[in-house]
């Protein structure tokens, strides 16, 4: 089998794409192989379901198939055939009760397009899906769905395997990000209605004595069914990466064994899960290939995996976590962790539930002039150099300016003290990527408010992107007309300088430079 073609995510090799017989992910050659395979195959199952109405099998299939294609989800060749036999099988159903048969597509064809924009604009629509996968996934595992959003994966999916212009594409693109819109309101209403809205909480990073377990990635329905079977068990629970935002949540944070947070972004897991008297559970995304100083301590559950990992099944039986945990017996003294600035406690909580609550005193701040500007500050971190200009850039933020953060980008600088506003800190953390919701609600609060458009608002958006989330979330802020956005650490590979053109000529997108420069642009405007 010949060598891999990649180029999905921020770190991609070179700056043009993985092209050998590993990524920089880690992911084998063979397994994105299989990947492709498994999108050529729904493309065919999307075919296959036109002009019908998909059961919800199909419609999970779908979900869970562009989710597991996600960067730093599956590493495991023979879970991701057993989602291409369950796409083949559930295609052939479709076919012999429409009569409509459908090939496989060859992703090949889409990778050597003659045309680099209509690749890249298949790519973006392509990967933009992707990410809405996940979000509508932990959504439909807490038993919400939106025929709407999972019409539109039908739809996408015919078009990334059918021959279209670049004009018929532009609007697809467009419709992925306000499909997302939709989704990350399902999603917001499933986590809110589901465990409480969140509220400003103070969660500590030292680690206390005793048996623990490490939980990462972003599903609350596992922390939750987790918390549950630990509980009177003498085992405590350390949230990592984007499970943080969970300590907000008052259903979740009720369990007195929730106790804080280990750790710091996900690109730092082999470094700080090296020995570490624990175990640790994948959710989701976010898993880098473990050292063998912890590989026998992790586990993945729903579209994780990795070869030779224990994987707990869809019974959601975390026993063997438990029982893991309780033998390693954790530290035998408190551990005080830290951020990476050296802060030893970090906040959460500020969704559109609680900033809105106090919009009132946000607004008045703002007329009074104690609040001259807004940034949203956030998005993925990763590990390639030049990440740290988050962290500097919120450090000579002035005083009189409000940071809003969100991601796991935020753990450049989430541990910094940079003081309050009215008795608000000046850095409010408002949750996972998921959670740009609540920036969108907030700024259309305060446009509504001042009798603007959000263009209109003293805010300005610093976005870091690594993976397929952070796309889809920049698909749909550019398809509410938002303009003037500021992305790195380096632009996407897979947009060619066409559709760049057309991204900065009709929205404004700039790479970001230096703080100093930016920071002076921003507020000169």
């Amino acid at each position: 089998m010949g060598e891999m073609f990649c180029f999905q995510c921020e770190q991609t090799g070179g700056g043009h794409g993985c092209t050998g017989r590993q990524g920089v992910c880690g992911k084998q050659a063979p397994t994105a192989h299989l990947q492709d395979k498994l999108t050529g195959a729904m493309i065919a199952l999307a075919k296959a379901a036109e002009g019908t109405t998909p059961d919800a099998e199909v419609d999970r299939a779908i979900m869970e198939g562009l989710f597991t294609t996600v960067t730093n989800v599956d590493f495991e060749d023979a879970t991701v055939q057993r989602y291409i036999d369950t796409i083949h099988a559930l295609r052939d159903k479709l076919a012999a009760q429409t009569g409509k048969k459908a090939d496989d597509y060859d992703m090949q064809q889409l990778w050597q397009d003659p045309s680099e924009d209509i690749r890249s604009l298949k790519s973006l629509l392509l990967f933009g899906m992707r990410g809405m996968a996940a979000y509508a996934f932990h959504a439909l595992v807490l038993g919400r769905t939106d025929p709407e959003v999972n019409a539109f994966f039908y739809k996408g999916l015919r078009a990334v395997g059918t021959g279209h212009s670049m004009d018929e594409l532009l609007p697809l693109v467009m419709e992925c990000g306000q499909a997302n819109l939709a989704c990350m309101a399902l999603l917001d209403a499933a986590n809110t209605e589901t465990y409480g809205t969140p509220v400003p909480t103070t969660v500590p990073l030292t680690i206390e004595p005793g048996p623990f377990i490490v939980i990462s990635g972003h599903d609350l329905h596992d922390l939750e069914l987790l918390l549950k079977q630990s509980e009177g068990k003498g085992v405590n629970i350390y949230t990592h990466g984007e499970m943080l935002p969970c300590h907000a949540y008052p259903k979740l944070k009720a369990y007195g064994h929730l106790k804080g947070n280990f750790g710091t972004a996900w690109q730092n897991q082999k470094k700080e899960f090296d020995g570490i008297p624990a175990p640790v559970l994948f959710t989701t995304n976010c898993l880098m290939p473990p050292s063998d100083s912890y590989k026998d301590r992790v586990y993945t559950t729903e579209v994780v995996a990795f070869p030779e990992l224990v994987h707990i099944g869809a019974d959601k039986d975390f026993a063997p976590i438990i029982d893991q945990a309780l033998a390693l017996g954790g530290y035998k003294e408190a551990q005080p962790l830290t951020g990476i600035n050296g802060g030893s406690v970090v906040t959460t909580g500020f969704g559109h539930g609680t900033v809105l609550g106090v919009a009132d005193k946000v607004i008045d701040a703002v007329k009074a002039g104690a609040i001259k500007h807004f940034f949203l500050v956030g998005g993925c971190d990763g590990a390639k150099p030049g990440r740290n200009y988050y962290t500097e850039f919120v450090e000579k933020t002035p005083k009189d300016t409000v940071v809003l953060t969100l991601a796991c980008g935020k753990y450049r600088f989430n541990d910094l003290d940079i003081g309050e506003i009215g008795g608000l800190p000046r850095i409010m953390d408002m949750g996972q990527c998921n959670d740009a919701y609540s920036a969108i609600r907030v700024a259309g609060a305060l446009a509504d408010a001042f009798g603007t458009d959000v263009n209109g608002l003293p805010l300005t958006l610093v976005l870091s992107w690594y993976e397929q989330k952070a796309v889809v979330i920049l698909l749909t802020l550019l398809s509410m007309g938002i303009k003037n956005i500021h992305l790195g650490p380096t632009l996407p590979a897979f947009v060619s300088p066409a559709i760049l053109d057309f991204l900065v000529e009709n929205f404004g997108i700039k790479p970001i430079s230096t703080p100093e420069a930016d920071l002076r642009a921003i507020l000169a405007s």
